[in-house]
C-alpha cells in the first residue's frame, strides 16, 4: 500500500480502509508474553543498541510527568506482537534485532529470519529491476508504455489523447492512473489474474486501474500504476515475476531471505510472522494473499532489505553497479513529482529516500541517508507498528548522529492516540475542548474516533465524532467523520440527517452525495 517514513497516518497506509488507532481501555486482558529477543550486531554496537532503547521519547501526557517506556512496553500498548529491526552505517549493516512473537498471543519468537509483508516497500524493489530494464534496452523510460505491453494496454482516452503513460510517470505515481492500494484476499479465496485486477473483473476485489486524469499534470499514490509495471516487466522477459525479480534484484543484492511468490509455498509459510489487526486480534489465515505483486508483494527481512539500501547508496556513489549504474541510480533518487523519485520518496531532503508499506497486519518502513549510507528498517506483523516506528527512528537517528528528521512525536495527533489508549474517550473530550485554536484540527479527533470504534469501543467513539462535530460545526470533514460513524454504527437515520445537512451547504460534496445514494438504498 500507501506509501516515507511512517508519521502519524501517512498517505501511503491509508489504502482501502483506514489505519486504526486504539484505545488503552482495549488492552488483552491476558499477560503478554514475556520479550523475546534475537540480535545480531558489530561487538562495539551493544553499548549503542542498549543506548537506543534507553533513550525512547517518553510517554508525554498533559500535565503529568513523562514516563519511560521499553520497547516491549511500547509494543504492549500499540498491540505489535512482533517487531524486527535493522541499522546500517558507513555502507554497512552495524545490528539487526527481534522483539517479541510471531503471532499475537503466542510463543514463538520473532528471529532474524522471520519474514514479514513488506506491503509498499515492494514498489521500491520494482522500480529497481524495472529501471535495470531500462539500462538493459528492454524499455523506454519515457515512450508510451503501451509501446512495450503485449497481453494488457492501457485502455486509452480523452486524458491520454496528447499525453501517454509511460514508465517514468508509473514508477513516480504521475500517470494519471486509478486504485490507491490493494485490500488483499484471504487465504483459500479464489485470487484474480493480473488482467483481472486491471480491468477490475470479479473477483478481483478493487476497481479498474484507469487513466482519470492527463498524465504527467499531478502527483497522485497509485498503487495501480504498479500493477502496470508488473504485466509490463512480464511481457519483457516472459518470465513469472517472483522469477524475474530474484534473477533481477534479490539474488545480485544477495536477499536470500526474500520472495515474491504468492502465496506462499510450505516451506517459507512456516517462517512468517501473522499479521495483527489494529485491535490486537490476528488476520484470518494468518496474512492475505497480494497477487498485486509490484506493489505489495514482497516477504522479506529487516536485514535483506538493508542490504538493498546498502546497493542503492553504493550506486548512487559510484562503489556498485550490481543492479543499476550511478547515473541511473541518481535519476532514480532525483524527485520527479511531488515527492515522488522512481520508486522512493525523496521529498524531505536531498539525501535522504525512503518509503513505507501497509498491508492488513504488516507495516514497514525504509530510511536511507544515501551520501552516508547509513539508515533503518523496520518491520512489524500489527497495523500499528508506524506508531513506534516514529519513536525508534528518533532514537536511532540521535545515537548515530544523522540529519535530524521532522519531529512528530509532540503532535495533536500523538497526543490524542495516547490520551485515547491511557485514558479514554473523556480525557481526549477534554483536552480537545482546552486545546481547540492552538493546532487542533479536525482530522485529529477524527482519526482517535475511528480507531476506538474500530478497536470495539463504538460509544466512546461516536462521543469523540460528536465532540469534533460540536468544536467544528462549520468543517465538512468534521461534520461527514460524524456521519461515518453514525453509519458504522449502524445509525442509519442520524447519519442520513448528517449528510443531507452536508449537501444542504454543498450540493457537491462527492461524499456526501455517494452516502446519501447509500442511505437511501432499499435493502
Amino acid at each position: 500500500m500507501p506509501q516515507a517514513v511512517p508519521r502519524f497516518v501517512p498517505v501511503w497506509f491509508l489504502g482501502c480502509t483506514a489505519v486504526a488507532l486504539l484505545t488503552a481501555a482495549d488492552a488483552p486482558r491476558a499477560a503478554p508474553p514475556p520479550p523475546v529477543t534475537q540480535w545480531m550486531a558489530r561487538p562495539a554496537e551493544s553499548t549503542r543498541i542498549a543506548r537506543v532503547e534507553a533513550s525512547l521519547a517518553p510517554l508525554v501526557l498533559p500535565g503529568e510527568k513523562p514516563q519511560a517506556l521499553s520497547v516491549q512496553r511500547w509494543m504492549d500498548l500499540y498491540r505489535i506482537p512482533g517487531l524486527s529491526v535493522a541499522v546500517y552505517d558507513r555502507h554497512a549493516l552495524v545490528w539487526s534485532k527481534t522483539y517479541g512473537v510471531t503471532q499475537a498471543g503466542g510463543k514463538e519468537p520473532v528471529t532474524l529470519e522471520t519474514l514479514f509483508q513488506a506491503a509498499s516497500v515492494s514498489k521500491t524493489v520494482t522500480a529497481l529491476a524495472a529501471l535495470r530494464a531500462v539500462e538493459q534496452g528492454q524499455v523506454s523510460l519515457d515512450a508510451n508504455v503501451n509501446d512495450a505491453l503485449k497481453c494488457w494496454k492501457v485502455p486509452d482516452n480523452d486524458f491520454t489523447r496528447e499525453q501517454k503513460v509511460t514508465l517514468r510517470r508509473l514508477l513516480s505515481h504521475s500517470a494519471g492512473l486509478t486504485v490507491h492500494g490493494f485490500p488483499g484476499y484471504g487465504v483459500g479465496e479464489p485470487l484474480p489474474t493480473l488482467q483481472q485486477v486491471l480491468n477490475g473483473e470479479k473477483p478481483a476485489n478493487t476497481e479498474a486501474v484507469r487513466v482519470d486524469m492527463v498524465p504527467g499534470t499531478e502527483a497522485r499514490y497509485s498503487g495501480g500504476g504498479y500493477v502496470v509495471v508488473q504485466q509490463l516487466l512480464m511481457d519483457l522477459t516472459k518470465k513469472p515475476f517472483p522469477q524475474l525479480m530474484k534473477e533481477a534484484v534479490l539474488d545480485p543484492v544477495g536477499m536470500k531471505h526474500s520472495t515474491f511468490e504468492q502465496p506462499l509455498p510450505p516451506a517459507l509459510a512456516a517462517r512468517t510472522a501473522a499479521g495483527t489487526r489494529a485491535s490486537g486480534e490476528a488476520v484470518e489465515g494468518r496474512w492475505k494473499v497480494y497477487p498485486e505483486l509490484a506493489p505489495a508483494g514482497l516477504w522479506t527481512t529487516p536485514s535483506d532489505l538493508a542490504l538493498l539500501q546498502l546497493e542503492v547508496a553504493k550506486a548512487k556513489a559510484g562503489k556498485s553497479k550490481r543492479v543499476l549504474s550511478q547515473a541511473m541510480t541518481r535519476q532514480m533518487l532525483t524527485k520527479q513529482s511531488g515527492p515522488y523519485g522512481l520508486g522512493y520518496m525523496v521529498d524531505d531532503a536531498p539525501d535522504r529516500f525512503e518509503h513505507g508499506g501497509w498491508n492488513d497486519g504488516f507495516t514497514s518502513t525504509v530510511v536511507t541517508m544515501g551520501d552516508k549510507g547509513s539508515g533503518v528498517v523496520l518491520m512489524a506483523n500489527s497495523d500499528n507498528g508506524a506508531l513506534l516506528f516514529e519513536r525508534l527512528i528518533a532514537s536511532i537517528v540521535t545515537e548515530y548522529g544523522w540529519q535530524p528528521l521532522p519531529d512528530h512525536l509532540k503532535s495533536p495527533e500523538m497526543t490524542a492516540d495516547l490520551l485515547s489508549r491511557t485514558k479514554g474517550a473523556d480525557a481526549v473530550i477534554a483536552w480537545a475542548r482546552k486545546t481547540k485554536g492552538k493546532g487542533l484540527s479536525p482530522q485529529v479527533l477524527n482519526q482517535t474516533g475511528y480507531g476506538m470504534m474500530m478497536s470495539g469501543k463504538v460509544e466512546d467513539g461516536l462521543r469523540v465524532f460528536q465532540e469534533n462535530a460540536a468544536l467544528f460545526p462549520d468543517d465538512p470533514e468534521a461534520q461527514g467523520g460524524l456521519g461515518m460513524a453514525y453509519m458504522q454504527a449502524g445509525r442509519k437515520a442520524e447519519a442520513l440527517a448528517v449528510f443531507q445537512k452536508l449537501l444542504k451547504a454543498d450540493p457537491k460534496n462527492a461524499s456526501a452525495l455517494e452516502a446519501v445514494k447509500t442511505l437511501s438504498a432499499k435493502p
